[in-house]
C-alpha cells in the first residue's frame, strides 16, 4: 500500500514550516504537497479592512475550490488548509470534495471541546484564544459550540513582526496577549495560527495553563481518518 499523499494548502508563508516539522515528527511515511498563495491572506485583510464580515465572497470561495480540485487531480488522499482566516470557504470545498478535507483549528477545536465544553474534565472554564491574524476573530469563533465560553484576544503587531523577520517580538507579543487572557480568567489558551505553534513552551512557562496548537491536532486526526 503506497503511503498516503497529504495536501497542505497555505495562505500565509510562516505556516509553511510548522505543519512540515510536525508531519516530519509525527507521520514521517505521508507524502507532502504544499501550495501556496499568499495573495489570499492579503486579498482577505484588505477587504476586511475596508468592509468586515464581506472578505469571504464567492470569488474568495471559487479560489478555495480550485486550489483544492488541483490537489485532487495531483493524487492527494487528503487535504488540510493551514490558514484558519477562511473556514466557511473551506467547508463549502469539504461538501464537494470525497477526500477528507480539514479545516486548519477543527482538531483543536476539538480538543478545546473536550476540555471545556459542558462534558469536557474543565466542564465550563473559559477558553482564551490567541489570534496573530486579525480576520481569524472574525470567522473562527463560529467553529466553536455555543457551549464553550470562548475569550479572544489579537497579538497586535505580531504577525507584521513576524513578516520582518523578528521572531522575538511575534513571540513576546504573544506571549503577552496569551497573559491577558488568563487574567481573564482563561484556564486553557488555544494558539489560533500554524505560525504561533512553536510559542506553546513559552506561552505555557508564562501563564501556568494548558495550551493548545494546531499541526499537532490536525495531523492526529488526518491519521485517524485515513487508518
Amino acid at each position: 500500500m503506497n503511503p498516503p499523499r497529504i495536501a497542505l494548502i497555505h495562505a500565509l508563508p510562516h505556516s509553511v514550516t510548522p505543519i512540515n516539522t510536525a508531519m516530519i515528527r509525527l507521520w514521517p511515511e505521508a507524502s507532502r504537497m504544499n501550495l501556496q498563495d499568499d495573495s489570499l491572506s492579503n486579498d482577505l485583510a484588505a477587504v476586511e479592512a475596508k468592509a468586515p464580515g464581506t472578505g469571504l465572497d464567492a470569488f474568495m470561495h471559487e479560489r478555495f475550490q480550485r486550489l483544492a480540485q488541483y490537489a485532487v487531480d495531483c493524487g492527494s488522499d487528503a487535504i488540510l488548509f493551514t490558514c484558519s482566516a477562511f473556514g466557511s470557504c473551506i467547508e463549502a470545498v469539504a461538501k464537494v470534495q470525497k477526500i477528507p478535507v480539514l479545516k486548519p483549528n477543527e482538531a483543536m477545536i476539538e480538543q478545546a471541546v473536550a476540555l471545556v465544553g459542558e462534558r469536557g474534565r474543565m466542564n465550563g472554564q473559559i477558553l482564551g484564544l490567541v489570534s496573530s491574524f486579525a480576520p481569524t476573530l472574525v470567522s473562527m469563533p463560529d467553529e466553536f459550540s455555543t457551549d464553550v465560553n470562548l475569550e479572544m484576544k489579537l497579538a497586535e503587531g505580531a504577525m507584521a513582526a513576524l513578516n520582518a523577520g523578528d521572531v522575538a517580538t511575534h513571540d513576546k507579543l504573544v506571549v503577552e496577549a496569551a497573559k491577558s487572557l488568563v487574567k481573564q480568567g482563561a484556564k486553557v489558551i488555544a494558539l489560533a495560527q500554524y505560525s504561533m505553534a512553536h510559542c506553546k513552551p513559552m506561552v505555557e512557562a508564562a501563564c501556568g495553563v494548558p495550551v493548545l496548537t494546531t499541526p499537532d491536532s490536525a495531523i492526529e486526526k488526518l491519521k485517524r481518518l485515513l487508518a
